[in-house]
């Protein structure tokens, strides 16, 4: 009975003293990330961004670049000269005009965003529909597109060149072996060989490289969520995408979720194929943070958006806001500098 007793005693002691402890209860310990392991898995996923982007069939010269450079920055290569390459694609914000769409020569607006030229030379091919192979190829058709540029032929806008000193110049010192120096192939060439120069690597780069502290905790999280989700499907390699053509809307219609106007067959609009129904060139996270609107037709104006729209309709996932948070911190990291020598100084004057 004592015993009893005793113990019935002791445990309300002891009750007794933990309903008064002022003790602050223990958080949960949430286990640190492995960044030597993600860094590892990273490594079989991505790489880093080159430095140079090579084309065997138009090396390039600093004669060629300069050259490209004021061809780019040129509003002699459209109709009306109101448009040059950079007025679509202003190397000051990142190789876009943050339009949705972009207006012609003739205040037209085409019905495609237009594509960042950054990294574009890295690329499998271009345009949102991939018919062209190389940035060479794509250089010449906006300016003949009457959409865009409007230059009604090749001889027309060779024409208005020839009458420049500076650019005869020019083109004699970047093709010396040429007896024809002036070609519309080799105006292409040219501004090909400058875009091949907008290569912006990023902090993501030196982590590839091996500093895992290149990335902070949240970053590395949203890496390790991006991978885990299985964003890696289409953005992939160097540039994080632009070396594969996919549907876009896997799961879903597309426009069901970004509101699109208009209903854009993509690769199919080129081939009349049924497989290429809403197929587009998956494009480069590179810079994405500052590329915005986004899609084939700038429908998405926030990134946040875009991340929790893509697991949608590619993945079949609903993305919590902590995993979105995460995988936008993680893109932000993408952001590299714009070249110095990229910035337009001075072209050749009228």
């Amino acid at each position: 009975m004592k015993k009893t007793i005793l113990l019935l005693l002791s445990s309300a002691f002891i009750f007794f003293l933990s309903c008064h402890n002022t003790e602050s209860p223990k958080t949960a310990v949430v286990p640190s990330l492995d960044k030597a392991a993600v860094l590892k898995q990273a490594n079989k996923v991505f790489a880093v961004l080159p430095t140079e982007s090579i084309n065997s069939e138009n090396p390039t010269s600093a004669e060629k670049i300069a050259l490209g450079k004021s061809l780019y920055f040129d509003n002699r290569l459209s109709e009306n000269q109101t448009q040059s390459c950079n007025t679509c694609h202003n190397v000051a914000t990142y190789g876009v005009d943050n339009l949705a769409t972009s207006k012609g020569d003739n205040g037209r607006f085409g019905n495609r965003n237009s594509p960042s030229t950054f990294n574009a030379a890295l690329h499998i091919s271009q345009f949102w529909d991939g018919r062209n192979k190389d940035v060479e190829q794509q250089a010449g058709g906006p300016i003949l597109n009457p959409k865009e540029m409007a230059i009604p032929n090749e001889e027309f806008v060779l024409n208005r060149l020839k009458k420049v000193p500076e650019y005869r110049e020019m083109f004699a010192k970047a093709y010396p072996k040429d007896k024809k120096p002036f070609t519309y192939l080799n105006l292409t060439r040219a501004i090909g060989a400058f875009e091949r120069t907008l290569i912006t690597p990023s902090k993501f780069d030196e982590y590839l490289a091996g500093n895992q502290d290149a990335l902070n905790e949240q970053e590395t999280q949203g890496l390790q969520s991006f991978m885990d989700v299985g964003c890696t499907t289409c953005h992939s390699g160097s540039v994080l995408g632009g070396n594969i053509l996919m549907k876009f809307g896997v799961n879903n219609n597309y426009w069901e979720l970004t509101k699109s106007t208009a209903i854009d067959s993509g690769k199919y609009s080129q081939t009349k194929a049924d497989a290429d129904m809403f197929v587009f060139k998956v494009q480069s996270l590179r810079n994405i943070e500052k590329t915005f609107p986004y899609f084939h037709d700038g429908s998405i104006a926030k990134l946040d958006d875009v991340v929790k729209i893509m697991g949608k309709l590619q993945l079949n996932k609903d993305l919590s806001a902590e995993e979105t948070a995460n995988i936008l911190a993680f893109l932000k990291t993408l952001t590299g500098k714009i070249p110095e020598n990229a910035l337009m100084t001075e072209v050749v004057k009228k």
